[in-house]
């Protein structure tokens, strides 16, 4: 997963997309540093256990940059601070940021706090809870080391009544990502939001339409960091495959966030004087010059004409995202760690 992430262009964020349960908590989050790093050379996200573990994991950053000062002045990683709503903090959890301060690493604060279990039945009263909850966060942090950089984590959800479970992408999830969104830029701080995510458990219509809103409201938002893409479902399974249609809809929604060029270049005034009533541009050296700027072009989404999708096997989406994420698991190559860094990783893992 981590040599797959390293390959999405869309993503500058490579999660562990899963835990190796075979292993004791403690050790797993060592083993999964140590994966990630000989597997990629973008930031990354994992789980953090307790301050004893977090010792090693520690090591192990300063063996990646060399020392603690490059390993503060360039974080790889960030402890996850998740308050257990309502208004409660988990001892572990508040215990390691006294490990994970010596790197001064960031510190994303968000509890998921539940609409109608372990928040008020409201939007408006989650959010509330939420954000009462992330302050107090903030409080802990800055006690523990003054300065400590945040993040403000509203990555709350609503619960369905009907099944019983966590509610991931409904238009409720929109809500919070946009108006989450708006308190933490207004105490001006980062802001991770969970959008962009989705309840079906394939890369089908439903994941499309669930993922791409909630992004696109959150990006429009102005939000900074959007997790957990992979997940398939309300946190019971990842797909490689739902990450390929994911990448897809990052790429859309960035291009609609772009910034539009009124230059007199751009508006091609003296073009359309050439060009007259009636004329075209498609053979025109300004449409040649342009067109790769001013167009997003799909990797995975379809617009063939009919008969050409026909010829080439009808595809559907589902089928395509399988398709490109063998095709990059088949082909991509991490830049392979220094023989130094692999053994200083092996000890660590090995100590613990």
């Amino acid at each position: 997963a981590s040599r797959f992430g390293d390959a999405l262009g869309g993503g500058n964020l490579v999660g562990a997309i899963a835990d190796p349960q075979d292993l004791q908590p403690a050790i797993r989050r060592a083993e999964a540093l140590a994966a990630m790093i000989r597997n990629t050379t973008k930031p990354v996200h994992f789980w953090f256990h307790d301050r004893a573990s977090a010792r090693y994991l520690r090591d192990m950053l300063v063996a990646l940059r060399g020392d603690e000062r490059r390993a503060a002045q360039y974080p790889l990683c960030y402890p996850f601070l998740e308050p257990i709503s309502p208004l409660r903090f988990p001892f572990n959890g508040i215990d390691l940021l006294y490990e994970t301060a010596r790197l001064n690493l960031p510190v994303p604060i968000g509890p998921m706090a539940q609409m109608g279990v372990s928040a008020p039945m409201s939007l408006a009263g989650t959010m509330a809870l939420e954000n009462a909850e992330i302050l107090a966060g903030i409080v802990l942090t800055q006690l523990i080391r003054p300065g400590m950089p945040v993040c403000y984590g509203g990555i709350c959800h609503a619960f369905d009544m009907r099944t019983t479970q966590l509610i991931f992408a409904g238009p409720e999830q929109a809500i919070f990502g946009v108006a989450l969104t708006q308190m933490g830029k207004h105490y001006g701080l980062p802001v991770y939001i969970n959008v962009g995510i989705t309840d079906s458990k394939r890369p089908d219509a439903q994941a499309g339409l669930e993922a791409g809103v909630t992004l696109a409201l959150g990006a429009a938002a102005g939000a900074d960091i959007f997790g957990h893409l992979g997940i398939c479902g309300v946190d019971q399974a990842t797909s490689l495959d739902m990450l390929v249609l994911q990448e897809e809809i990052i790429g859309y929604v960035e291009s609609t966030l772009r910034e539009l060029d009124f230059s007199d270049e751009a508006l091609g005034l003296d073009v359309i004087d050439e060009v007259g009533p009636g004329g075209q541009f498609v053979g025109h050296e300004h449409t040649a010059e342009r067109f790769r700027r001013e167009l997003w072009f799909p990797k995975v989404l379809d617009r063939e004409y009919f008969q050409a999708w026909t010829d080439a096997g009808a595809a559907t989406t589902e089928q395509r995202c399988r398709q490109r994420k063998e095709e990059i698991l088949r082909t991509h190559e991490v830049e392979p760690v220094s023989p130094e860094l692999d053994r200083a990783l092996t000890e660590i893992v090995g100590a613990g």
